[in-house]
C-alpha cells in the first residue's frame, strides 16, 4: 500500500527539475478563477481535438461501436465535446489536488452520503467509472468521508510522488493501493473501509469474462463480484458530472446493489455493465473514451483498433 509515500531527496535531482518546473506552472494556472480554467480547458481540448492521433483514432472506434445508429454528424461532435472534457480535465486534476476543500466544496452538489452512513461499519467498493471528473469525484469524497482508492504507479518517480500526495490530502488516513494488491484491499474491506474501484476498462483475459457492453461483447472483470463476495462488502455505485456553464459538479454516492454477487460471473458482469452504462449515457461526452475497451476478443475475432505507430 502507498499511504506513507514520502519525500525523498532523490526528487531533487537535476533530471526532475523540468518535472518540478511543469508542475508549478500547473499549479499557478489551477489557481485562476474557475470560469478561466474551464476556457482554458475547452481550449487545450480543442488543440488536442485538432492534433488528433492514435488516441483519437480509439476514441472515434469506440463511439461507432457503442453508438452505431448514432448520425455521423452527431458523433463527430459528441467526440469533439470529448476531447474538449479531456482538455478541463487537466486542470480539474490540479484542482482536486491543490484546491483549498472549502474552495472546491462551493462548487459541489453532494449526493446519496446516507448510503455509506448504513453501512454501519462494513466495508464497501465504490464502484466509480473513468469519467474525465474522476479526481473531482473521488477528492470531494474523501473530504467527507474517510475512502481508499486503487491507483497505477506512474514511470515518473516525482509526479507518482505529487500524485500520491494529492490523491490523499483531503483524507491523511486514506491509502491508495497499488492494483496488485489484492490480499490488501480484501483485507481493507473486511476491516470495514470504503475503496474506489472502476471496473469499466479492459484489463486482459485471465481477469474477465465476455460479456454484454453497449451491445459489443466485451472483455468484463470479475473483480466486483469477488471483492464483493470475499470481503463481505456492499457495492455502491458512484458517479460524479460536469455540470453546464460553469456551475460545478454533481457527485453521487447511489443505493448499493441488490441482490449482489449472483454467482454467476457473466450474470454479475452483465449487471455492472448495465451500471457502467447507464451512468455513461448521463453524461457520454464526459466519459474517457480513448481507453482500448474492446481489445480484448472471443478466438478468432480481430481486435478493432489499429496497430499503434512506432
Amino acid at each position: 500500500m502507498s499511504n506513507n509515500h514520502q519525500f525523498q531527496r532523490a526528487y531533487l535531482h537535476p533530471r526532475y527539475w523540468l518535472t518540478w518546473l511543469g508542475l508549478g506552472c500547473w499549479w499557478l494556472l489551477v489557481m485562476l478563477p474557475y470560469p478561466v480554467i474551464m476556457w482554458l480547458g475547452r481550449q487545450l481540448g480543442a488543440l488536442m481535438y485538432r492534433v488528433g492521433g492514435y488516441r483519437k483514432q480509439i476514441a472515434e472506434i469506440n463511439l461507432k461501436l457503442c453508438f452505431p445508429d448514432m448520425d455521423e454528424q452527431h458523433r463527430q461532435q459528441l467526440l469533439r465535446d470529448n476531447f474538449d472534457s479531456y482538455g478541463i480535465a487537466f486542470f480539474e486534476v490540479g484542482m482536486a489536488w491543490w484546491w483549498p476543500t472549502e474552495r472546491l466544496n462551493k462548487l459541489i452538489q453532494l449526493e446519496g452520503l446516507e448510503h455509506i452512513d448504513a453501512l454501519q461499519g462494513r466495508g464497501a467498493l465504490l464502484m466509480a467509472i473513468h469519467y474525465t471528473t474522476l479526481e473531482i469525484g473521488a477528492s470531494t469524497l474523501s473530504s467527507v468521508r474517510s475512502i481508499d482508492g486503487m491507483y497505477r504507479p506512474h514511470k515518473n518517480a516525482v509526479y507518482d510522488y505529487v500524485q500520491s500526495k494529492g490523491r490523499r490530502v483531503r483524507d491523511p488516513a486514506g491509502v491508495v493501493y497499488p492494483r496488485e494488491d489484492v490480499r490488501g484491499m480484501f483485507k481493507a474491506l473486511r476491516q470495514g473501509r470504503i475503496i474506489w474501484y472502476a471496473p469499466d476498462q479492459d484489463y486482459g483475459r485471465k481477469q474477465s469474462v465476455f460479456a454484454n457492453f453497449f451491445g459489443v461483447t466485451a472483455a468484463s472483470v470479475t473483480a466486483t463480484a469477488r471483492f464483493a463476495k470475499i470481503g463481505n462488502a456492499a457495492v455502491l455505485p458512484f458517479s460524479h458530472v460536469r455540470l453546464p456553464n460553469n456551475q460545478g459538479y454533481r457527485v453521487t454516492v447511489h443505493a448499493p446493489l441488490e441482490n449482489f454477487p449472483t454467482g454467476d460471473d457473466v450474470a454479475d458482469a452483465e449487471i455492472v455493465n448495465r451500471k457502467i452504462e447507464a451512468f455513461i449515457l448521463e453524461q457520454p461526452d464526459q466519459y474517457m473514451w480513448v481507453h482500448r475497451r474492446f481489445k480484448t476478443r472471443p478466438e478468432g475475432e480481430l481486435r478493432p483498433y489499429p496497430l499503434k505507430k512506432k
